[in-house]
């Protein structure tokens, strides 16, 4: 059922103040709290195996909710030096005008993230695997360093999906995800999570969200709850397609290199085998003629969608440096290790045989 309504009617005035007091539960308007909202927010909690969760209109939504509630001006907040872009100018442009200031280091090496921590750092904020350069970072190893300087350690983990991995049992304090990504997994919706423990997800809730207003339509709320039932038939498929077109790309004469988790030559296959259940349907790669090379093969695909995003039961292939992290600056991307031609796919679960057909196809067309 979906409760497609911005108001809740009260059965009188004195159960209206009760329930604007928090004297009463119940729903006062959609803004505030919905019963779809909440059905999904149990779900969530249930699938990250965290206190509570906290639903958002977008995945930057969720991000920025989850970073303004632990962060405070004074404070410090390191991150990893390879994120989404958007992701990126919020904690490298936005955070500083609040008087917060901002570090990105390699995550995956202890040492250098350890050296980066301060007194006044309140939060670590990292994705494992990268977007999209697919390094992992170790979840535990994060956790216990952020938690020597009593900071929250943020995991987006939109890639893997609690299917695949569930960062709070890693010790993680609060976990974010794009919805619109995988847990949807339809391309129909944008929507946003955050999972967490109830003294903060309330606090997002009664305060950040509420004031803020980044909350979604009951409407997508349940598209989302639709998609989440599929999740687990859907990342088999992901995870088993993937793996097929990572080993086709191997062994491509135009490919330099593939980034791939579940490739044992990935440098950190072991870590991916042990803190996710699966190596997802996320594959990047650079091709031995650079960024031409990269624009003719996105250019002539067929089948699979020239688009950003990710998650979709549909295939798409895209750009990253002029597209998702076009406003990182190069210096940085190069150094983190996004070169100008590297390639993005999110491969679907269509037929595996037409995905790499299709890569072969375009792929022939690089001189």
């Amino acid at each position: 059922m979906i409760y497609q309504t911005s108001t809740f009617t009260f059965e009188n005035v004195e159960q209206g103040a009760r329930r604007f007091a928090g004297l009463e539960p119940g729903y006062i308007y959609t803004r505030i709290g919905n019963p779809n909202m909440t059905e999904l927010q149990e779900r969530m909690a249930s699938l990250e195996n965290g206190e509570d969760a906290v639903s958002a209109c977008s995945g930057m939504a969720a991000i920025s909710t989850a970073l303004l509630s632990i962060l405070k001006q004074g404070d410090h907040i390191v991150a990893s030096n390879m994120l989404y872009g958007c992701t990126y100018d919020l904690i490298s442009q936005m955070l500083p005008d609040f008087g917060i200031e901002a570090s990105f280091v390699d995550a995956s090496d202890t040492n250098a993230l350890r050296a980066t921590m301060r007194p006044n750092t309140k939060a670590l904020y990292i994705e494992t695997p990268a977007n999209p350069t697919m390094k992992i970072i170790d979840i535990r190893a994060a956790a216990d360093i952020s938690h020597e300087y009593g900071a929250y350690l943020v995991v987006d983990n939109t890639f893997m999906t609690p299917y695949l991995q569930r960062p709070l049992e890693l010790g993680a304090d609060i976990v974010v995800h794009s919805a619109t990504k995988y847990l949807g997994g339809h391309g129909d919706l944008v929507s946003g999570v955050i999972v967490g423990p109830e003294h903060l997800t309330s606090k997002m809730k009664k305060r950040y969200l509420k004031d803020l207003g980044g909350i979604p339509s009951p409407f997508d709320i349940w598209l989302l709850a639709r998609g989440i039932k599929t999740l687990g038939v859907r990342m088999d498929r992901h995870c088993q397609n993937a793996m097929l077109v990572a080993e086709f790309l191997v062994n491509c004469p135009q490919v330099a290199t593939v980034y791939y988790p579940g490739l044992p030559s990935h440098p950190q296959h072991e870590l991916a085998k042990k803190q996710m259940d699966g190596f997802g349907g996320m594959v990047s790669f650079d091709l031995k003629g650079g960024l031409d090379a990269g624009c003719t093969l996105m250019n002539n695909v067929r089948m699979i969608s020239l688009a950003v995003s990710l998650g979709s039961v549909d295939s798409l292939i895209e750009h990253p440096a002029s597209m998702t992290h076009a406003c990182v600056p190069q210096v940085e991307r190069h150094a983190a290790g996004l070169t100008d031609g590297l390639v993005r796919l999110s491969v679907g679960i269509e037929d595996v045989e037409d995905i790499i057909s299709d890569l072969k196809q375009a792929l022939d067309n690089i001189k």
